[in-house]
């Protein structure tokens, strides 16, 4: 598994911190161009100075391959 990334339940999660509102909506528009790139859409909560990301492979019910590909080219 990629660095910073940890299992929860049937999917991989990654908390990334930031230093406020405008870094987060940058980070998020980055990660969601990778994202969109790989066909491949996380479930994506955004905070303040939080995103966090949930990886999981829906319509496979849990973990593939796909979702550790992702993972290591969103990276650390």
């Amino acid at each position: 598994m990629p660095p910073g990334w940890e299992f929860q339940q049937d999917a991989i999660i990654r908390f990334y911190e930031t230093d406020g509102w405008p870094t987060t909506l940058m980070a998020v528009n980055a990660i969601g161009f990778l994202c969109e790139a790989a066909d491949h859409h996380p479930d994506v909560d955004i905070r303040y100075s939080r995103v966090t990301l949930v990886l999981s492979t829906h319509d496979a019910g849990g973990l593939t391959a796909r979702d550790f590909a992702l993972a290591e080219t969103i990276g650390a």
